[in-house]
């Protein structure tokens, strides 16, 4: 599985924002933006024009380090978003909030995109009944989500994210029933319920040339 295995606190620095990209550490002193501000590099507190070209790149880059997805895949979910009615820019975010990876971490099952695509990985989670390991994988609306019966008595990661599942506050267009630990797609996400903090029609304007 091709991923990206660089430094994480590098992505946000550069982007000049918090991704999130480490979870609890993001949260404490030890955040890499907090420490230090400026893009990385040693030109990194020089003062630059940015072009217009640079801030549709910009804007892309951080919508693709946000979801932890390759240029690759993100270049062919902006190629089906396009091919979809509607409009492309909020097809394309629609389309990186299915993924189970996304869905897992937004229901407070992982403290980060990466950590919840790594429990899938592992076969931690179920959807509709079935073992999936993808963690691109598209939820539909009224897919439940829920953790392996073995993995809860067998994981101690699992036992505490399910704990702190249960105090977390998902979008609307998703639920959790902290009873059954059992999450649900209520629907499918409209823009206004998308807190990412991107502009998606510079990256439509950065695809269209």
């Amino acid at each position: 599985m091709a991923r990206y295995t660089g430094p994480q606190c590098k992505l946000c620095r550069r982007e000049g924002l918090k991704l999130y990209l480490k979870g609890d550490r993001c949260y404490t002193g030890k955040c890499g933006i907090d420490r230090r501000s400026y893009p990385p590099g040693q030109h990194g507190q020089g003062r630059k024009k940015v072009s217009e070209y640079g801030l549709q790149l910009r804007e892309k880059q951080k919508a693709r380090r946000f979801y932890g997805v390759l240029e690759k895949q993100f270049r062919n979910n902006y190629f089906k978003a396009a091919r979809q009615p509607g409009v492309t820019g909020e097809n394309l975010l629609r389309l990186l909030e299915r993924r189970l990876d996304n869905v897992v971490h937004r229901l407070g099952l992982g403290s980060s995109r990466s950590e919840a695509r790594q429990l899938i990985l592992h076969g931690h989670f179920l959807v509709n009944g079935r073992k999936t390991t993808i963690g691109s994988f598209l939820v539909r609306a009224g897919d439940e989500i829920t953790v392996r019966e073995k993995s809860k008595e067998s994981s101690p990661r699992i036992k505490e994210l399910l704990e702190r599942a249960a105090d977390n506050t998902p979008p609307a267009w998703l639920e959790y029933d902290a009873d059954q630990q059992k999450g649900r797609v209520v629907a499918l996400p409209s823009r206004d319920q998308i807190d990412t903090p991107v502009k998606e029609t510079l990256i439509v304007e950065l695809y269209s040339k």
